[in-house]
């Protein structure tokens, strides 16, 4: 199971930090994705996290995120964080941690077989 939190209100150029806690297994060894879905729009992909080593991960983001947006993990913590920095009125939105087992990450959520229930994210001055 997938609990998602840390979202809230914040100012335009401000900055948050989901968390996604993992419980029931590890998810260590798991693809951690970030999504996201505004009002009245498709869920759309935030950034991917897949380990590759120990302590080696690769990290992918939309182009929306990227340079703002920072994806991590804490193996000991069982949970992924996704900072979010400079942020903008359109990443309103209702955030969602996913995870999927395997090798490879994707850009779709159809491929991701873990969800948390997500958590609101409004910026807004």
């Amino acid at each position: 199971q997938l609990q998602a939190s840390g979202g809230g209100l914040v100012q335009p150029g401000g900055s948050l930090r989901l968390s996604c806690a993992a419980s029931g297994r590890t998810f260590s060894t798991y693809v951690m994705a970030w999504f996201r879905q505004a009002p009245g729009k498709e869920r759309e992909f935030v950034g991917v996290i897949r380990p590759v080593g120990r302590s080696i991960s690769i990290r992918d983001y939309a182009d929306s995120v990227k340079g703002r947006f920072t994806i991590s993990r804490d193996n000991a913590k069982n949970t992924v964080y996704l900072q979010m920095n400079s942020l903008k009125p359109g990443d309103t939105a209702v955030y969602y941690c996913a995870a999927r087992s395997g090798e490879h990450y994707y850009t779709s959520g159809s491929r991701y077989d873990y969800w948390g229930q997500g958590t609101l994210v409004t910026v807004s001055s």
